[in-house]
């Protein structure tokens, strides 16, 4: 042959030169990777990736898939492996050793050392002559994976002297190779070209007028906080011009956080050269408010709002490839959830890993950074802090309930940036609400119902799903007023809890009787602002951040916050949402001790949270930093959850049947499926533990879609959502 291929024939009926993909995968992943000082190390992965694809048996098995279709394999209908090549080539040839393994992995997942050394064996016994034959193939029409000089790794690598943040580099670096191949593998089969985004260095004075004409709109109903707001976000702006890294950005609820983080992340990347900006949240409903926001801001063609909750790595082997419908976040700002950040960082999969390298040269926004699960924390700040230190990030940890993170060790001596120079005089000045407890004795559901019903506008959140049905059903009964008491839970469409929020929201408005049972999703940054709210008893934060949901605006002289421990709630559930958060709360803030809101009690009260809970050392956290050291990239990949009990995303019927019919459709068709879909079908989605999925399988109430997508077959209440019989109180979570 005088020509080798790499793909078969695309529609337009063109095959894809082995060459041309080695040549414009390296040229991608070294973009992509200059960011962090990588760019030779990055080509030279792109350009040896496939070289095994230059072996006799596969390009024969190419041309017999052409004809007959399915995968290529040999004569004998057996997988032929490509990755081996070009592994040893980057491992022995290149002396780049195990960042061999972005090769190796690079259809499959980031594997282990013990992997790498048995693929390194074969290569050199049994499988010599077949790799040999590839390389000498290859090189005669790719001569430089052999000549020429071998790339090196960026200069920190040796004096850092931390496995954990080389660890993060084999991440980058394979993060950036995966998304190089899918963009030249895709160019070829569909022709499309990468639209180069909108550069953050002109996007600041933009983002000023819209939020000039933002605010202004607002000024038709203005509030007794808005100056507060304004001196907040000239804070955080003036922040921005501090060198990069990382931020604590503590304000009180209602402070205007949304829009001052915005206007730190724009001015300091315009300050710093960075690249893009990326905001998580930790609920969906933060994300699509939040994202609503930003794309008045920012600019709606450049804001990419990323959360899918569809998890494709169930699929066969053979259907993921053609599959990938991630999001690479090829976008100014995205705006995404923090399981969707970390759980992809901390993965293994190319389809979940072609982001990442994205996080490098960008601001990373963590609104509600109190949400952080405490057993991944460990992990969490050990990549953020290298993030900061060898990949040109910063990182602005929004939270009216600052963590005490930098009392950790994980974080001990870091340069930290201040946004808020005082920041407990700000609470002073926006403290809104008065606490009453009602502890002791614990009032039932029923009293607690019948006191609320008392109330014109009231919130009552509480801690799972089954006390939130339980008490909407009692506060529905006791109710006298005008209008539905309203319902909010994930056990509900998106599309539904959005309609929800926006009736609750235009009810408050118009001063009309409003009362809303929910969990606690609603209470971190969503815009509500009742002058009584109702919260089961919780962490500190929780109860905190509930409160910023009474008298938000201060349009009130005092808002009322009554924290009651219900007699008859679910303990066992309670504790599965908490754990010893709840117990270590109940030793600082309560009846007779402080506030949620005194910022020295809830520092005291994080640092004996995290003494309990030994999170630095011992736990999950401390045996995933364990594997990471060892470039142990499957059992990371396995044990990092930032959610404790698994859910998975339910297809409901709500809402539009015809749309959505079309989605479900189309995510049932072979090939593969437009990012796009995964975008519109999340307002039919609601979400449910794993198990119960599972039971409601059994039980012929749902079906497997895709993935870990399933669809919901039995029946869907007006106000609550998904109804299932659940056989225990635990089986209730939020």
């Amino acid at each position: 042959m005088t020509e080798l291929w790499a793909h078969s024939v695309s529609d337009a009926g063109h095959r894809h030169a082995l060459s041309d993909h080695l040549r414009d995968t390296a040229v991608l992943a070294g973009g992509f990777a200059e960011v962090f000082g990588a760019r030779g190390l990055a080509a030279y992965l792109g350009l040896v990736h496939d070289v095994g694809k230059g072996g006799c048996a596969w390009q024969e098995g190419l041309l017999r898939a052409e004809t007959a279709g399915g995968r290529v394999v040999d004569a004998h209908g057996l997988s032929i492996d490509h990755k081996a090549a070009g592994t040893w080539l980057a491992a022995r040839k290149a002396g780049l050793g195990f960042f061999g393994m972005p090769v190796l992995g690079h259809h499959g997942g980031l594997p282990d050392t013990q992997d790498l050394k048995r693929c390194l064996a074969m290569a050199e016994t049994d499988d010599l002559q077949r790799m040999q034959e590839a390389i000498t193939r290859v090189s005669a029409l790719v001569p430089e994976i052999v000549a020429g000089p071998m790339p090196e790794l960026p200069g920190w690598v040796k004096s850092a002297g931390d496995a954990h943040a080389v660890e993060l580099l084999v991440r980058m670096v394979f993060s950036a190779l995966v998304d190089a191949d899918f963009l030249d593998t895709a160019r070829h089969f569909t022709g499309g070209q990468r639209r180069a985004p909108e550069s953050l260095a002109t996007m600041g004075e933009a983002f000023e007028q819209a939020r000039t004409s933002y605010l202004a709109k607002a000024q038709a109903n203005p509030t007794p906080v808005d100056g507060i707001r304004a001196e907040v976000y000239d804070q955080a702006v003036h922040a921005a011009l501090q060198p990069r890294g990382i931020f604590p950005f503590p304000a009180p609820t209602g402070a205007g956080k949304t829009i001052a983080a915005g206007g730190f992340a724009v001015h300091h990347a315009a300050q710093h050269g960075l690249r893009r900006v990326i905001i998580a949240v930790p609920y969906m409903s933060i994300t699509e408010q939040n994202a609503k926001v930003y794309r008045i801001l920012f600019g709606d063609a450049n804001v990419l709002e990323h959360h899918s909750s569809v998890d494709l790595h169930r699929l066969p082997a053979a259907m993921r490839w053609q599959r990938l419908a991630a999001e690479n976040w090829d976008a100014p700002v995205i705006v995404t959830t923090t399981v969707q950040l970390f759980q992809s960082l901390f993965d293994r999969r190319p389809s979940a890993m072609r982001k990442v390298h994205r996080l490098a040269g960008s601001v990373i926004v963590l609104d509600e950074v109190q949400s952080l699960p405490d057993s991944m924390l460990l992990p969490i700040l050990s990549a953020l802090r290298h993030l900061t230190e060898y990949f040109g990030t910063s990182v602005l940890l929004a939270s009216a309930t600052q963590p005490a993170f930098f009392d950790l060790d994980i974080f001990r001596d870091l340069k930290v940036g201040q946004v808020i120079a005082q920041p407990q005089p700000l609470y002073d000045r926006l403290r809104r609400v008065r606490y009453t407890w009602q502890c002791d004795p614990k009032p039932t559901f029923q009293k607690i119902a019948t006191e609320a019903a008392r109330e014109s506008q009231v919130l009552l959140i509480v801690n799972t799903t089954g006390e939130a049905a339980k008490l909407h059903e009692a506060l529905a009964a006791a109710w006298k007023h005008d209008g539905q008491v309203l319902h909010l839970s994930t056990r509900m469409a998106g599309a539904h809890r959005r309609e929800v929020l926006e009736m609750v929201r235009a009810r408050l408005d118009d001063d009309l009787p409003v009362a809303v049972v929910s969990t606690q999703l609603v209470e971190a940054g969503v815009d509500l602002d009742f002058p009584v709210v109702y919260r089961a008893m919780a962490p500190a934060e929780a109860l905190q951040q509930a409160a910023g949901r009474s008298n938000r605006n201060g349009r009130l002289a005092e808002g009322k916050v009554i924290v009651f421990d219900p007699a008859d709630g679910s303990a066992k559930g309670t504790q599965l949402v908490y754990g010893a958060a709840l117990d270590t709360s109940r030793a600082y803030i309560g009846p007779g001790k402080r506030d949620p809101d005194d910022l020295a009690a809830l520092r005291t009260y994080y640092k004996a949270r995290y003494a309990v809970k030994n999170v630095e050392g011992s736990g999950a956290g401390k045996r995933i930093q364990d594997r990471r050291a060892d470039l142990d990239f499957p059992v990371v990949a396995q044990q990092f959850k930032m959610i404790d009990e698994q859910t998975v995303p339910v297809l409901v019927r709500y809402g539009d049947d015809t749309e959505r019919d079309d989605l479900r459709d189309r995510l049932r068709r072979p090939g593969r499926i437009e990012p796009w879909v995964f975008r519109r079908i999340q307002p039919y989605l609601a979400t449910m533990p794993t198990r119960l999925a599972q039971q409601a399988v059994t039980e012929g109430l749902a079906t497997e879609l895709l993935g870990d997508l399933y669809e919901w077959l039995g029946t869907y209440h007006p106000h609550r959502g998904i109804q299932f019989a659940y056989p225990k109180p635990e089986d209730y979570n939020r």
